[in-house]
Formats: structure tokens, sequence, C-alpha cells
């Protein structure tokens, strides 16, 4: 852990831009030197980036554990979403002043040099407190760890689903005895499908809402049919790029299709999807953070993992994860806590599944309080077949890899770009950044040691 600190230039480079980090003060989020809460003996500060309803949650699941744990101070700070998050939780790092926890998306995990900016965890520690590798989907803690360390303990997966409307598929012929969208085992069955919902749906909706100029959801629905083909993007020791320019094609065609055939509208651009389908559209691929949004419209729903129409199940995912931001002190009873507080939200993620995420946490989907949760017991089963971006430092949630291949995904889905001139620049896109070094540790794909 007695790495030399990072340069600031680089660490400000590397998260999203000089111009972020000055604009934040470390002083508000406290330093640990105020009064411990009556009754404390130890304070965990704790930083995330949950907001909404997901903030909401996650309060409550702090008070529970405060309920249960007196002795613990929790000073929990949530600061703003994305780049600006990881800006600041690394320049921390860095400079020794790093909150005792901290959440990032573990796609961000590799590339946020761990083992100089982020702690391993202490499984045995973990495991005093009820959690073990065993209670998580092994693809998923695999990702976790990297040089045969575990460097992020995953909270959740959150993923693309396509919503409908049972009222409309109902209409339509398209429900199944069980109240469920019937299955869809190829491209063909898909449109048709979209072909017997766009005569139920009412005039003036478009049948299916995509995000079509949205960068960050066309990337993802893209891993998520690219990789039911099959696809790959680099080889075990990241040096050369896999990426199948005729798979890509099929997928960038397939998305485009949408709107050539008239069942996706250009002019209702992102959010307007989501609006459609509680006005009554009849379907819409979105995060499963939408599932509060649909529940409190009291509309009659479901939602499954992204149909498998290239024949294999896989729907992106993502993961909430918690973190130990690098301490060069870290040890003692404020670690001990830090893994308490961690492991007991993870082993009681029944309120964070309110928020439509899929605990990581496996005991807790075979319990009788999950099984009930509609539509959540539906898409439980993409836990099972997440497409993930690459194990590389410059994937993540919008990070690098997003920025810079997501616009032509969107470009091609538009039709401003043929699909396999898309495909091509995607592949030149994938060939820079791999030679590219990660501006936290100057390291390569290749050379950042990302084995499990």
């Amino acid at each position: 852990m007695g790495q030399p600190g990072l340069n600031r230039r680089q660490l400000l480079a590397a998260a999203g831009g000089l111009t972020v980090a000055g604009s934040f003060g470390f002083a508000a989020l406290g330093t640990g030197a105020d009064a411990l809460a009556a009754g404390s003996q130890t304070r965990v500060r704790y930083w995330n980036l949950f907001s909404g309803g997901d903030g909401a949650n996650m309060i409550a699941m702090l008070d529970a554990f405060r309920q249960d744990n007196p002795g613990i101070d929790v000073k929990d700070s949530t600061l703003q979403w994305g780049n600006p998050f990881y800006t600041k939780l690394a320049m921390a790092a860095a400079g020794n002043r790093a909150p005792d926890l901290g959440v990032m998306h573990l796609g961000r995990v590799t590339g946020f040099s761990p083992g100089r900016l982020l702690d391993p965890w202490d499984v045995e520690l973990l495991g005093k407190y009820g959690v073990r590798e065993e209670d998580f989907n092994p693809q998923l803690w695999k990702r976790a760890v990297l040089d045969g360390k575990l460097y992020a303990l995953p909270l959740d997966i959150h993923v693309q689903l396509c919503f409908y409307r049972r009222d409309v598929l109902k209409k339509a012929g398209l429900l199944g005895a069980d109240g469920r969208m019937v299955p869809v085992t190829s491209a063909d069955e898909w449109f048709d499908v979209l072909k017997e919902a766009k005569k139920a749906t009412q005039k003036g909706l478009q049948t299916i809402g995509l995000w079509l100029n949205d960068q960050n959801f066309q990337w993802w629905f893209f891993v998520a049919f690219y990789t039911q083909l099959g696809g790959t993007w680099f080889d075990d020791a990241n040096t050369e790029v896999t990426f199948d320019t005729d798979k890509a094609t099929q997928v960038l065609e397939f998305l485009r299709r949408h709107i050539t055939d008239g069942y996706a509208n250009p002019g209702f651009g992102g959010a307007a999807g989501a609006e459609q389908f509680i006005n009554g559209s009849p379907f819409v691929w979105e995060g499963n953070w939408s599932v509060p949004v649909f529940d409190g419209a009291k509309l009659d729903y479901g939602a499954t993992p992204l149909p498998p129409v290239f024949g294999k199940q896989a729907t992106h995912a993502e993961s909430h994860s918690f973190v130990l931001p690098h301490q060069s002190d870290r040890g003692g009873a404020t670690n001990e806590a830090a893994h308490r507080l961690a492991a007991y939200v993870v082993r009681h993620a029944r309120q964070w599944a309110a928020g439509g995420h899929i605990p990581a946490y496996t005991p807790t989907l075979s319990t009788a309080a999950y099984k009930e949760l509609q539509p959540q017991s539906e898409y439980v089963s993409a836990m099972d077949h997440q497409a993930t971006e690459p194990k590389v430092w410059f994937a993540g949630s919008t990070g690098i890899l997003a920025q810079g291949v997501g616009p032509i995904v969107a470009a091609s889905t538009m039709g401003s770009v043929k699909p396999e001139t898309a495909a091509r620049r995607m592949k030149g896109a994938l060939t820079q950044l791999l030679a590219m070094k990660n501006p936290m540790d100057g390291r390569t794909a290749a050379e950042g040691g990302a084995a499990a």
C-alpha cells in the first residue's frame, strides 16, 4: 500500500476533467475530527452517489444499521453522480483524506488503480459478519477480484430491461397464460411481436422507446446483443483487439431496424420513451431503476431481460459495489466497522430491491419476501446471464469506453452512419483505447494485471 501518490493532474484528467474538481472542497465532507454521536465508540465515514429513490432506500438501510449497531457512528455523504464523484474519490485517496467506505460501479474498479487508490477487502473479516464468496454469483464475484485480491464487494446488479404493458399486449394477443409476455427467441420473432403490438397501440404513440440518441443506453444495448452473439473484445492478455465487425454489424442493423420498420420514433428522443410507456406505449427498454417510476404511475406492467434475439440469453448489467478507498493507516476498529457496515447492507438488501436493483447477495433472492416483489422476481434471472463490459481500465459506467464508442452506436441507430461503417469505427476506437495508458497509474490494459 505504500506506493507513491499520483500526480494531481493525472487524477483529474482520468476522472473526468480539470474543471470538475476545483468546484469541490473536502472540508464539507468532514475529516473525522468532529464529535462522535452520543453512545458511539467508532465512526465510519461513508461516501456514496445515491440520490432520488436509491438515496431514500440507502438512508433507510443506514438507519437500520445505526439502530442495530449503536456503537458505530455512520457519517454518510452523498456526492454528485458520475465523474465528479470519481474525481473527488480519487483525489481523496491520493491525498490520504479518503473516507473509510465508498461506493463505485464495479466496471470502474479496474481503472481505479487497485492497490494505490483502493485497498483490498479482508475476506475473513467479511466472513465474520456473514458475507462469503459462496453467497454471490460466481461471475459477479470474479469481476470484483484483481491480482488475486477482492477490491469490491457487490451490492447489486442493475440491468437493462424490456418493460411491457400488459393491457396493450393482452389486446394484441401477446400475453401467455401466466400473464407474461410471450417468449422471443429470434430477431424475426421480436419484430413479429412489435408488428402485432403496433396494431394494438393507441394512435400517436410509438411501439417501443429505445433512447435512440443516447450514447450510454445505445452502448448498453449493443453490449447485450453483441454478447448474445458470443462477441469478444480483446484477447486474454489485452494485447490484441478481437472485436468481430461482422457480429457488430448484425447488432447495429438490428438496432437500426426499429426505426426503419416504424416501431421507434427518433423525434421522441430519450426520456419521452418512458413517458410514452406511461401513456400507453406497449414497450420501453429502460434500466431497472425505472421500476419505482412505473409503480408510482400504477401501471399494469411487467419487465423481462432484453429479448434473446440472437439465441443466447444476455442482458447488460453493471453493479454498485462497496470499496475501501486507500488509507495509509487503514486498520483497527474503524476498518472493522467499515467491513461490518458494508456486510450489513449487502445482507439486508431487501429494501434496496424496492428500487428495482437485483441484490448481489444471493440468499436474498430465494426469500419469500423477494419472490413477492413484482416485476423484480420476473427478471431476477438476469443475474445468471450478465453482459458486461470488458475488464479493462477504460471500461465501466459512463467511462471512457462508453464515451468513445457509444456515440458511434447511436449514430448508426439514428441512420447517420451505415452499420458496417460504424462497426469498423468501433474497432478502430477499441484499438486506440487498448494502446492508451491509464492516467491513474501510467499502465496500458495489458500491463494492468486484472487477472482474477
